[in-house]
């Protein structure tokens, strides 16, 4: 039986057509493709919410949110959706327009049904700003909200750790991964929840975990190293280490605090020496 032909090499017939190749374009990201299909529908049909929803996406993945703001602007007028008030807080981040970001962010999050994404954004928006109590407060408003939002939960317990307030991280991360055990993020929560209370071994055996679920990632790779090398396990971290950088040179600069910054660290007095060392 031959394959099917690419979803992406069909001429859309339809504006249903048009927007389902479109997605398909973003998802595979090629964000021009999809401006140019979502831009032909909303030629023809200006109250195309979906339309200017994927067009808005795919600007924002071309670093040219701030085009996105008067056409998102325009649907938010028309229609009272959370989703397209979400993205254009998102433009006008974007364009350096953060007051009416949060602004934008505010009246999504009053929308109902409750639109989880709105409040996830608002919550790290008010983190990045330095109130992350006040991002705590939202992100569990809309738990109250959608308790199956499990993206909610990791972001919160992330808000948690940064108030140094492990206990409440660790049980957001435990609901996430009680539910679902495979979910990495919520691993790598925890193993830096056990990180930060000194239980290095047991830190490392959850990244090792999160390194199967997800393997290459980075960030999970660096944790190993680092929980290793505080176990005192110099060699295993080491090699961590190495394995995290993987030979890419942009990679080196926090594996080599890493490695300065642990007991009985390595140091080294040019940078040349540790890319040599990390095998980068």
């Amino acid at each position: 039986m031959p394959p099917a032909p690419d979803i992406a090499s069909r001429r859309p017939r339809t504006p249903a057509e048009a927007l389902e190749l479109a997605g398909h374009a973003l998802r595979a990201g090629r964000p021009q493709e999809a401006e140019a299909l979502a831009a032909a529908v909303l030629k023809a049909d200006r109250k195309n919410s979906l339309a200017g929803q994927t067009l808005a996406s795919a600007l924002l993945m071309q670093d040219r949110g701030s085009e996105a703001i008067e056409p998102l602007r325009a649907l938010s007028r028309r229609l009272a959706d959370p989703a397209i008030e979400t993205l254009l807080a998102r433009a006008l981040a974007a364009g350096g327009q953060a007051d009416e970001a949060l602004a934008a962010l505010r009246r999504a999050i009053i929308r109902r049904p409750a639109y989880p994404l709105a409040f996830l954004d608002l919550g790290q928006a008010l983190a990045a700003a330095g109130r992350p109590r006040e991002g705590i407060a939202v992100l569990e408003d809309g738990l109250a909200l959608v308790p199956a939002a499990d993206g909610l939960r990791i972001a919160v317990g992330y808000l948690y750790l940064q108030v140094d307030d492990r206990g409440a991280a660790q049980a957001q991360f435990a609901a996430v991964h009680a539910a679902a055990p495979n979910r990495q993020d919520a691993v790598v929560g925890l193993a830096k929840v056990a990180s930060l209370s000194g239980e290095h071994a047991a830190a490392a055996d959850l990244y090792r975990r999160a390194l199967a679920l997800r393997p290459g990632d980075f960030a999970a790779a660096l944790g190993l190293g680092r929980s290793l090398l505080e176990a005192g396990e110099r060699q295993a971290g080491e090699a961590a280490l190495r394995a995290a950088v993987g030979g890419v040179e942009r990679m080196t600069g926090p594996v080599i605090s890493a490695l300065a910054a642990a007991p009985r660290g390595r140091f080294f007095l040019r940078p040349s020496a540790a890319r040599r060392f990390l095998g980068a």
